[in-house]
């Protein structure tokens, strides 16, 4: 797995959804591969144009280390619309899996 893949896929998640590194991971064929999708993000340097703010964990919770302070997930998904059930992501409401072809 490459870090322009993973950028790549995710300038294609919509404001107002957001995907888990899982199913990053798994549409770029490393089905174990989460921790390395998180490790790529981290390093992302462009977050206007990979917005890495719209991948959650699997249980909809936000990272605790997002790389522009505390708060500033929650408040830019907010801003696109995402809503929360306590301090998780409405997975029903705003999950994008991405398929085969992505």
């Amino acid at each position: 797995m490459k870090a322009k893949e993973v950028f790549e896929l995710v300038k294609k998640i919509p404001a107002g959804k957001v995907t888990t590194y899982g199913a990053i991971a798994r549409a770029l064929g490393s089905p174990r591969g989460s921790r390395l999708v998180g490790q790529i993000l981290h390093g992302n340097r462009e977050p206007i144009v990979v917005p890495c703010h719209r991948v959650v964990f699997a249980d909809g919770s936000l990272t605790r280390s997002f790389a522009f302070g505390d708060g500033v997930q929650r408040e830019w998904l907010e801003s696109e619309g995402v809503t929360f059930i306590g301090d998780k992501v409405d997975m029903a409401k705003h999950f994008m899996p991405f398929g085969a072809g992505h």
